[in-house]
C-alpha cells in the first residue's frame, strides 16, 4: 500500500467534494500510522478512525492524537475508563464500536500501543485553548500526505461541518510536509512554545482534564 499512488488534490471542500471518502478513507486505506493534532475529540472518531485502517487486523497500524483537554462528559468517562481498565480486561476480536459504549476496541488499541492521546494545554495567557488542526498520515514507504485545516473524522453523513483542508504530499511538497511533521514532533515531545503537552493518563490523574462547555 502506498500514498504516493492515490490522486490526491490540493484543496478539498465540502462545496464539491467529499473529503470522507476522496481524502479520508483512501489516505487511512494506505498508511501505517496517522499523527493528528486537533482540538477536540471523542470516542467515536477515535474508533472511527482505526476502522479506517485496512491492516488494523494484523496490529501493524498506529494513531497519535495530540488534543486540548476539555471533553464531552460522555467521551471523558470513556476514555478515562479505557486507560484505566484496559490491563485488566482479557483481549477481544476486533470489531467495529456500535453504540458508541463499548470500550473493548479502545481498550485493546491502548493495550497494545496502537493508540496514544496526549493533551495540550496552554500556559500563558497568549493561548486561551489549543485549537490547531493538522494531520500526517505515513505509509510503509516513508511516504507522507500532511493537510490543515477541520475535518470530520467520525465519517457520519449527518452534523457535518462545511470545511475545507489543504493537502501536501513529501514526493510533491517535500517542505511543507517537513515542516508539518516537525511541528507536529515538536508537540509531541512538550517543545513548543505556549503550551505544555502531557500523557493522557497523566493529564487525568492530575485533574487536568475538564468538561467542554
Amino acid at each position: 500500500m502506498s500514498l504516493q499512488s492515490l490522486h490526491l488534490k490540493q484543496e478539498y471542500r465540502s462545496d464539491r467534494n467529499d473529503l470522507v471518502s476522496e481524502f479520508f478513507v483512501p489516505c487511512l486505506s494506505n498508511c501505517i500510522q496517522f499523527d493528528r493534532a486537533i482540538q477536540y475529540v471523542t470516542a467515536k472518531s477515535i474508533s472511527t478512525l482505526w476502522a479506517g485502517f485496512t491492516n488494523f487486523a494484523n496490529n501493524n497500524a498506529r494513531i497519535r492524537i495530540i488534543t486540548s483537554h476539555r471533553f464531552r462528559p460522555d467521551d471523558l468517562s470513556l476514555l478515562s475508563k479505557a486507560f484505566h481498565d484496559e490491563s485488566k480486561e482479557k483481549s477481544t476480536t476486533n470489531h467495529a464500536i456500535v453504540d458508541g459504549k463499548n470500550i473493548e476496541i479502545l481498550r485493546k488499541i491502548i493495550h497494545n500501543k496502537n493508540l496514544e492521546i496526549k493533551i495540550a494545554i496552554p500556559d500563558t495567557d497568549i493561548c486561551v485553548t489549543f485549537s490547531e488542526n493538522i494531520g500526517v498520515f505515513k505509509d510503509s514507504e516513508n511516504n507522507m500526505v500532511a493537510f490543515s485545516g477541520t475535518a470530520n473524522e467520525t465519517f457520519s453523513n449527518q452534523n457535518r461541518n462545511f470545511e475545507s483542508i489543504d493537502v501536501f504530499t513529501s514526493w510533491d511538497d517535500k517542505s511543507r510536509v517537513e515542516t508539518k511533521v516537525e511541528d507536529f514532533k515538536n508537540l509531541w515531545e512538550n517543545k513548543t512554545r505556549y503550551v505544555k503537552v502531557y500523557d493522557f493518563s497523566y493529564a487525568e490523574k492530575n485533574n487536568l482534564l475538564k468538561y467542554s462547555v
